[in-house]
């Protein structure tokens, strides 16, 4: 009998500028010409007179280092946003790391960083942090939660050249002598990453509290770590590692934590549940803004990434960035919140992490 340790989201050395090449941006032609729609020419930088801010000038913060998936959502918003918004200036990525997540929200909350003019990635990692009380006196009410882009999904990848072929490999390497697999990914203990971790060496009947994992400010770090040597294996999600793959770090895949195999490049990778492991992983990826900026420019937001996502190019844009379809805003977007702060709470008090209420 496979062993049960499935936990899916409700539904719903590499220089920095070397990283942020690997995505370019869908040609604006021909999602213009999806979109059908033109606007009114706007001066760049300045608010239109509606006061509407998804017409003017803004920023995305990257809340993390350079290479991983917070940098993904940015560069999708960007680009869904320029299809509907034409005359606006191309939203800016901005990197604010500092505790996955953490320090980002907490400026944001407070009011000491951005205003209506400023969004702010998020995944599934965030929202784990955010039930276990890491990112500071502050619950989901302190920021507007504005879109979920899309889906990605968690995966297990080691060095090229690694003496394991696939996941079951793995498991028995872990069983023999835990202490020669070093997990590297973003995130510290109870992170997201680091829970995929835990599981797997769950899975391996070993005890998760003594596994070797080192943290890293992102996705981007943690892979350049694997491709050192540093760490044995990567348990982050499958758009960073693809994109890191396609500008040459070599990497075996052993295991798409999906549901079921995924399409393109990594039709190949069977899924853990093809090896015997009952676990999927699906890390959803979105926007937030604080909830200081008045109710109606949250609104605005909302409305202008509800048309892009309806853009028909916009299936082939989530699939340049190496994501799936998963689309919420709205009163739905704040329902899937809550339910998946209790689900994760539930998930971190299985695994003994501790909690801070808030």
């Amino acid at each position: 009998m496979m062993p049960n340790l499935r936990f899916l989201d409700r539904a719903p050395a590499r220089t920095d500028a070397a990283r942020r090449a690997l995505v370019r941006a869908v040609p604006a032609a021909a999602l213009l010409a999806c979109a059908g729609r033109t606007r009114g020419a706007e001066s760049a930088g300045a608010r239109p007179a509606s006061g509407d801010p998804s017409h003017a000038a803004a920023r995305c913060l990257i809340p993390a280092k350079a290479g991983g998936g917070f940098e993904l959502t940015c560069g999708l918003a960007r680009d869904a946003l320029q299809a509907v918004r034409p005359a606006r200036p191309p939203l800016v990525s901005r990197y604010l790391p500092g505790g996955i997540g953490a320090l980002a929200f907490s400026r944001i909350a407070t009011g000491q960083t951005g205003g209506d003019d400023t969004l702010v990635a998020f995944s599934s990692g965030s929202l784990l942090n955010l039930a276990q009380g890491r990112f500071g006196p502050y619950g989901a009410s302190a920021v507007h939660w504005i879109a979920a882009l899309g889906a990605d999904f968690g995966a297990v990848a080691v060095q090229g050249d690694a003496p394991y072929r696939n996941l079951q490999d793995l498991l028995q390497a872990l069983r023999r002598d835990m202490n020669r697999i070093v997990f590297g990914a973003g995130g510290t203990v109870g992170s997201q990453d680091w829970v995929k971790a835990a599981l797997l060496v769950r899975a391996a009947g070993r005890d998760h509290r003594a596994m070797r994992f080192v943290s890293f400010e992102g996705g981007g770090d943690a892979i350049s770590a694997l491709q050192g040597g540093h760490v044995t294996v990567f348990t982050g999600d499958a758009a960073e590692a693809v994109q890191a793959a396609a500008a040459g770090t070599p990497l075996r895949f052993l295991a798409m934590l999906s549901d079921a195999r995924l399409p393109g490049p990594l039709a190949h990778v069977p899924t853990a549940r093809e090896q015997g492991i009952d676990l999927v992983w699906r890390t959803v990826r979105g926007l937030y803004l604080s909830a200081q900026a008045p109710q109606v420019s949250a609104d605005a937001w909302r409305q202008a990434f509800e048309e892009a996502i309806a853009v028909p190019g916009y299936a082939a844009l989530l699939a340049r960035y190496g994501l799936y379809a998963f689309a919420l805003t709205g009163p739905a977007l704040d329902e899937f919140v809550r339910r998946s702060l209790a689900d994760y709470r539930a998930l971190a008090a299985s695994l003994g992490l501790k909690g801070w209420n808030r």
